[in-house]
């Protein structure tokens, strides 16, 4: 029985930029590799961006919580930020135990097919060039594209001098 694959997507708190600074990649690289360690996925496929991060993970065999998976690294990466981001006194919405960097829920989407997959990895690669971030998914340093360009999933220039499109069921944000 397969864990299952599945696209998520978490987006930063009132989307603050506060991801792709180079102390945070770090952090969340960290704190991921610890949850992984203790609870076992792959990444398949991955993007961090100033105010949100995209990724595809495999669950072992018989295993879907990726739940506490998320609430571990969104948990421990808050944690080990040590205050460098308050939360806004007159903001309300807060309750006690909530977080100060990451909306309170996150999308997931399940895989269900090889077609899909290859949607969904292309939209992560191609996020950066989306957002105007890039003008290709090969200058995005934030991504999984370098590691799939090295095992030959993709050409070095792919997503270069085109506009892609997406069905609107990919990638929901």
């Amino acid at each position: 029985m397969v864990g299952g694959t599945f696209f998520f997507t978490l987006v930063t708190y009132k989307r603050r930029p506060i991801l792709c600074d180079p102390a945070n990649v770090d952090l969340l690289r960290d704190v991921i590799g610890d949850v992984k360690k203790r609870h076992s996925f792959e990444i398949d496929a991955f993007v961090l961006l100033p105010d949100h991060l995209h990724c595809i993970w495999t669950l072992p065999d018989g295993d879907r919580d990726f739940s506490t998976r998320w609430r571990l690294i969104k948990s421990g990466f808050s944690r080990r930020c040590n205050g460098r981001y308050k939360i806004q006194p007159s903001d309300s919405r807060f309750k006690k135990r909530e977080s100060t960097l990451w909306q309170r829920r996150f999308w997931e989407h399940r895989i269900r097919d090889e077609k899909d997959m290859f949607h969904h990895t292309d939209y992560i690669h191609y996020n950066p060039v989306k957002h105007g971030l890039v003008a290709s998914p090969e200058a995005w340093q934030f991504s999984s594209f370098h590691r799939h360009v090295k095992e030959g999933i993709y050409d070095k220039g792919w997503g270069s001098n085109e506009a892609l499109l997406f069905d609107n069921h990919i990638g929901k944000e």
